[in-house]
C-alpha cells in the first residue's frame, strides 16, 4: 500500500482517530490483502453505485490522483483498467468527515483460497506431523545412522 502525498490545499490524510467507528475492522491488524471493492463500499455508505463512483477521486488523465480530503480515495493503481480497490479506513474516514454518517460498517471478507495457500496449508501439517513424531521420540539418537539402523530392523522385509 502506498501512503497518499499531499493534496493541492497540502492537507495531509488524517491519522486513525482513537475512536474507531464500531463495524470496521481494527485498523491494527489490517493486511494489504484487507481492501474492498466497489460493491462493498457501496453496502457499506448504503448508496448507489453511480454515486460510489461520483464521490471516488478519480481522473481520466491521472492514474493516481493526490489525496482529496473530501473526496473517496482508492489505493495506488498502477494499470487504468484495474478494479478500484478502497482500504476500510479511508471507507470509514469519508463516511465519517464528509458524508456525517455516524455508523459505518466495513465486513471484509476471507478471500476464496488459493493454490499458494492450499500448498502452504500442506506444507503446515506436513511440518506439524514431523514435529509430533520428534516429540514421541522418547530421547534424540546420539547418531543418525543408528536411529535409521532401529528403524529399519523394525520395519518388515518386504
Amino acid at each position: 500500500m502506498v501512503a497518499p502525498t499531499a493534496g493541492s490545499n497540502g492537507e495531509l490524510p488524517p491519522t486513525v482517530p482513537p475512536s474507531w467507528p464500531a463495524g470496521l475492522p481494527d485498523p491494527s491488524t489490517e493486511s494489504g490483502e484487507g481492501l474492498i471493492g466497489i460493491d462493498e463500499v457501496q453496502k457499506a455508505l448504503n448508496r448507489s453505485r453511480a454515486s460510489v463512483y461520483r464521490y471516488t477521486n478519480t481522473d481520466p488523465r491521472n492514474l493516481n490522483p493526490a489525496f482529496n480530503s473530501r473526496k473517496l480515495n482508492p489505493e495506488y493503481r498502477t494499470d487504468q483498467k484495474e478494479a478500484l480497490l478502497f482500504h476500510p479506513n479511508e471507507v470509514a474516514r469519508f463516511a465519517r468527515d464528509v458524508l456525517r454518517i455516524k455508523e459505518v460498517t466495513v465486513e471484509v471478507l476471507n478471500s476464496p483460497s488459493t493454490a499458494s495457500q492450499q500448498l502452504l496449508s500442506s506444507i503446515l501439517q506436513e511440518l506439524q506431523a514431523i514435529r509430533l513424531s520428534l516429540q514421541g521420540l522418547d530421547q534424540a539418537p546420539a547418531v543418525l545412522s543408528t536411529k535409521r539402523d532401529q528403524l529399519e530392523q523394525s520395519r518388515p522385509a518386504a
